[in-house]
């Protein structure tokens, strides 16, 4: 039997979908090295993040960036008491990648492993800056997930929304496409959105259903069908038709879409923060993690709705907010002190 008293100091890969990382977590010095290879500009070409590409290239880097976070951590396997790795949920490939790196380190220098979930990562990445009094309603939002949860303490949580179709960082990415603006969508409507000063002047349809799902397919629908009654999207092309526009008029239309885009997913948001506070009334902060918790506007719509409600809003640094490792070593540390470790025949 492994003793969780033995566990100080953690090795974490995170490979779920196109950021290879590692991180070094210690209980004396908390993060000691968060390093990662971004496939971003590998996957631009293409709107998005390619299955295949994303697998070759972790086979690539794995070992260098492992290799860099030790060294930036001033450690060796001598003084890594535990292997950490994201076994789910994300891309099966790039899992696989991780996961064969995990277990082989494992096997060589005898450590234990410790499986974490990717969104459980994410769950508690503010902790790492910040002491959050338990419970607290997370809103967790990137390019695959949007889901609020309930979280009593390190070892407990519930969710309570999800998305029943495209995640918001999708849905930026999508409407990012549809305008084509470039990949990720996220950054680049932001910054259009700031330049028309977040003003909504498209109004687009916000969610009508009364439960606490997010779904953001109709949103993204809701700017085709504009775009193609601006005269500005065929589809029969399937593409953006905008070569009647001057300069400047295509101009304010990306700022127009964007803006009122980015004002609407914001009160989507708002609203069903809003909502979940007023069904858990013992709620005591709001987390928003993931990508999507970059988004400046956004944070500060979910810093409103607490402020209102008079609690604690907290949200990782950017670091912290994407794809990296330094969460899962977090939660792995975590999780080695309640004794929960995985064996060899763990699977993605």
């Amino acid at each position: 039997m492994i003793s969780n008293k033995n566990i100080s100091c953690i090795l974490a890969i995170e490979t779920s979908c196109d950021e290879t990382a590692a991180a070094v977590y210690s209980a004396e010095h908390g993060i000691e090295s968060n390093v990662l290879f971004s496939q971003m500009e590998l996957h631009a070409q293409y709107g998005g993040v390619v299955p295949e590409i994303a697998s070759r290239w972790h086979i690539n880097k794995i070992i260098p960036i492992i290799d860099q976070a030790l060294k930036v951590a001033n450690r060796s396997f001598d003084t890594i008491d535990a292997i950490a790795i994201t076994n789910t949920p994300g891309l099966p490939g790039s899992l696989l990648v991780g996961l064969a790196s995990a277990k082989a380190l494992a096997y060589v220098y005898k450590k234990p492993l410790i499986a974490v979930n990717h969104l459980e990562g994410h769950i508690y990445s503010a902790h790492i800056e910040n002491e959050i009094p338990f419970p607290y309603l997370c809103l967790a939002a990137s390019g695959g997930h949007t889901s609020l949860y309930i979280v009593h303490s390190f070892y407990s949580y519930e969710r309570i929304a999800k998305t029943v179709d495209d995640a918001a960082g999708e849905a930026f990415d999508k409407v990012a496409k549809l305008l084509q603006l470039g990949y990720p969508g996220g950054p680049i409507i932001e910054s259009l959105a700031r330049e028309e000063g977040f003003t909504d002047t498209r109004h687009y349809p916000r969610l009508k259903h009364t439960t606490l799902d997010f779904s953001f397919s109709g949103l993204k629908t809701a700017v085709l069908y504009d775009l193609v009654k601006m005269g500005c999207y065929s589809m029969q092309q399937k593409k953006l038709t905008v070569e009647h526009l001057s300069e400047n008029e295509r101009t304010d239309l990306n700022k127009t879409v964007s803006s009122s885009f980015l004002v609407c997913v914001g009160d989507i948001f708002a609203q069903r923060v809003a909502k979940s506070l007023a069904l858990y009334p013992d709620i005591r902060a709001i987390s928003f993690v993931g990508g999507v918790a970059c988004n400046k506007y956004l944070q500060a719509r979910i810093a409103a709705v607490a402020e209102k409600h008079s609690i604690l809003a907290v949200k990782p640094s950017g670091q912290y907010c994407t794809d990296n490792a330094a969460m899962i070593a977090f939660v792995a540390y975590k999780k080695a002190q309640a004794g929960l470790f995985a064996d060899l025949s763990l699977d993605i």
